[in-house]
């Protein structure tokens, strides 16, 4: 019997589970083709002089049994001698602790997971607040009476009276939150995050990232925070948005899909760097072949296969398709947008800032959201606290600075000089840095980083419904669906799809189904 051969679009976390499961479920061999040279897409690590970077941040934290000992099979947990963590996996608890004997130490051992504590804040009127947001004394000392009675009066009358028929994210965050709370807390990251105001972007991206968080919610984590913490993994019934604990490979999350990328090879599969897919052939319901440019030789190479995944940007895969399509379907795939990501690392002998402090004169946040509209940058990251091990000195402190744009904006087309000198001015402006404590730094481009709900996205149905006629391609990932999907979202994508071939299921409904079901959404 001739072997079969899927042909995958893209080696990141969609792209490499896809390979992965087909090799050690199926007899089908799989050939991934990456644009890029490096493993992970956004997911990956950026080596610079030593110093590593994670673009974006990456918890690897889910909600899904499966996904959560996929993970464990390519990189082991380290080894834990004061604290059991339990994960629960059909039905059977497992430890995820191993003896100290025998579980990778990180001191000693690179294939390794960390356990890390998740510590992300707001910074807001030049001051930090816990988040998810806590009504605790700290965070009203810091609000102020005045404040803090407009923000109590704002949320009981969104209780009150809420809004019907939420159409916009200005409505999906009042009404959870109050119109104080929004504009004090969410309002300029989440604009600066996506370049138009909350009402008029869709309050489906809301459903889709913060779920079911709300202030009630907040509360309530918080109460079970102080008198019963829970240290295991698992945490089935805790919302996204208030997971304490993740997983993390010592060298961020480019380790793990480099480290997939090994087995995929290892197990008679194929990935192929610097391939730009230009072209794909259809015959009736089912592609045929693609076409790929080398980019070092400018070979192009036709690739045949029995089934085709895609994670390239849907838009670029309507342009590349050679089929009939129709002109209203490639009309909103002309319209849907996407926002872009420069991230600027900064090597610093210190941080001039340092309320809420580990004790050793250092920030502890993982992640920290600037919610100041007088400044451009949007997120920090510090990456020590990701992992001790993505910095070469622990002496120094190794940060990113997250500025989202439009690759037709001005800031897109500065200069590397350009860049750094804005984060170091707007870290001097709100005084967490000294201009003589920096030591170096570099800037990191991606483009299409966050498909948008907004352009043509209201008619996005039209595409999907049209490509999931192709009987043999399987969108999946975030930009390969256009859906904002966290990474373990888009491995369940993969998996999913792979069940489908295995199952010969034609119908793709529980592949779109993936981080929209109300059970996944943490619902009870």
């Amino acid at each position: 019997m001739r072997t079969q051969t899927a042909i995958i679009i893209g080696a990141g976390p969609a792209g490499l589970t896809a390979a992965l499961e087909l090799l050690t479920r199926t007899n089908i061999k799989p050939v991934v083709l990456e644009k890029s040279h490096d493993m992970g897409g956004i997911s990956r690590t950026v080596n610079y002089k030593g110093n590593r970077m994670d673009i974006g941040g990456h918890r690897f934290f889910s909600k899904s049994d499966r996904v959560m000992e996929w993970w464990q099979n390519i990189l082991p947990l380290q080894a834990t001698a004061d604290v059991e963590h339990h994960l629960a996996y059909q039905g059977k608890a497992r430890n995820l602790a191993t003896p100290k004997a025998q579980g990778p130490d990180p001191d000693r051992d690179d294939r390794v997971m960390l356990i890390r504590q998740r510590v992300p804040r707001i910074f807001s009127l030049r001051k930090f607040f816990a988040y998810p947001i806590s009504l605790n004394a700290d965070t009203i000392s810091k609000l102020g009476f005045v404040r803090i009675t407009r923000i109590g009066l704002s949320y009981l009358k969104s209780v009150a009276f809420p809004i019907k028929n939420e159409r916009n994210l200005e409505q999906f965050f009042i009404n959870r939150f109050g119109s104080e709370l929004y504009r004090t807390f969410f309002k300029s990251y989440t604009e600066k995050v996506w370049g138009l105001p909350c009402n008029e972007i869709s309050a489906e991206w809301g459903a889709q990232r913060i779920k079911g968080l709300s202030i009630k919610k907040a509360i309530t984590h918080f109460i079970r925070q102080r008198f019963g913490r829970r240290t295991d993994i698992e945490q089935k019934t805790t919302e996204t948005s208030l997971i304490e604990q993740f997983l993390y490979p010592k060298y961020g999350p480019g380790q793990m899909w480099e480290e997939v990328a090994k087995k995929v090879v290892e197990l008679g599969g194929e990935v192929l760097t610097g391939y730009d897919v230009v072209a794909l052939q259809a015959e009736g319901p089912k592609i045929q072949s693609l076409t790929a440019v080398n980019a070092a030789t400018g070979e192009r190479r036709i690739f045949e296969g029995d089934h085709f995944f895609s994670t390239m940007p849907i838009k670029e895969l309507a342009r590349a398709f050679d089929g009939s399509v129709p002109a209203a379907v490639r009309e909103v795939a002309e319209g849907l947008i996407y926002r872009d990501f420069i991230t600027v690392g900064l090597l610093l002998r210190k941080l001039a800032i340092s309320d809420g402090d580990n004790g050793n004169g250092r920030l502890m946040d993982n992640w920290i959201y600037i919610q100041e509209p007088d400044v451009s940058v949007g997120r920090i990251q510090i990456f020590n606290n990701w992992s001790p091990y993505l910095v070469t000195d622990s002496a120094n402190v190794w940060i990113g600075l997250e500025y989202f744009c439009y690759e037709t904006e001005p800031i897109w087309q500065q200069s590397d000089e350009q860049m750094i000198e804005l984060a170091v001015s707007e870290l001097i402006k709100m005084d967490m840095i000294q201009r003589t404590d920096v030591l170096d730094a570099t800037v990191i481009r991606v483009p299409k980083t966050y498909p948008a709900y907004h352009g043509s996205y209201a008619d996005f149905g039209r595409l999907r419904d049209y490509f999931d006629q192709v009987e043999n391609l399987f969108l999946i990932g975030r930009n390969g669906m256009h859906r904002y999907n966290n990474q373990d979202h888009s491995m369940l994508t993969a998996m999913t799809a792979v069940d489908n071939i295995i199952e010969g299921r034609v119908d793709k409904s529980n592949i779109w189904a993936v981080n929209t079901e109300e059970e996944y959404h943490e619902g009870k």
